[in-house]
């Protein structure tokens, strides 16, 4: 039997607040994220879906967010892959 170890998650509406960065940036980063580096999706009743971390994710989004301030220019490459 498979026992799910993660027993919260946090919005990224608060995990912008607590490191004060957008909300906007934050998820333009936080995209390139899989479920294995921690990112979730909540669904609730008549929402269209809120973006979520364990903790894993949050100290994998802080590296993140260090490499995006170290070269700005990595959401420009990214969106051009696409």
């Amino acid at each position: 039997m498979h026992v799910n170890k993660v027993h919260h998650v946090t919005t990224i509406r608060r995990v912008a607040q607590d490191l004060g960065e957008s909300e906007d940036w934050l998820a333009e980063v936080a995209n390139e994220m899989e479920i294995e580096d921690g990112v979730i999706w909540v669904y609730g009743v008549g929402e269209g879906g809120v973006m979520a971390f364990t903790d894993f994710g949050i100290e994998n989004l802080v590296e993140l967010i260090k490499m995006h301030k170290d070269d700005p220019t990595l959401l420009k490459r990214w969106y051009r892959q696409e």
